[in-house]
């Protein structure tokens, strides 16, 4: 019996959509303290809102969906669910990240990713 091979696998390069990607947003975003009220731990990371937002199954959703969390919860958001830990801390992440990105000094590159989105979901 002869041997089957596999063709070799393509190499593709995995990068972040321009439209979906604002790195000097983000960075800005890391300079402010924890959003859970009364925290000052840190380091601070940039953690996307996904609920209510640009991003769907499997697709992260884009910059302008951020705010500032402390390492600790940020894992907690994603451990426990942003419905439940809205309810624990009694914040509005979606209106959060929202106030971010009217506050950001890269807002402009934020609201051209609104525009060159075909749908809502940032589909192209």
């Amino acid at each position: 019996m002869a041997s089957v091979h596999l063709p070799p696998r393509l190499v593709r390069e995995r990068r972040a959509a321009p439209y979906r990607s604002c790195p000097a947003h983000r960075a800005w975003v890391r300079r402010h303290r924890c959003s859970v009220p009364g925290c000052l731990a840190g380091p601070i990371e940039c953690a996307h809102v996904r609920s209510g937002t640009d991003g769907g199954c499997a697709l992260k959703p884009s910059d302008r969906w951020t705010i500032s969390l402390c390492r600790t919860h940020h894992a907690e958001q994603h451990r426990i669910g942003e419905a439940a830990f809205e309810i624990r801390y009694a914040l509005d992440l979606v209106a959060l990240a929202e106030v971010f990105t009217r506050r950001s000094p890269h807002r402009r590159v934020l609201e051209e990713q609104i525009t060159a989105r075909p749908d809502r979901r940032g589909w192209r």
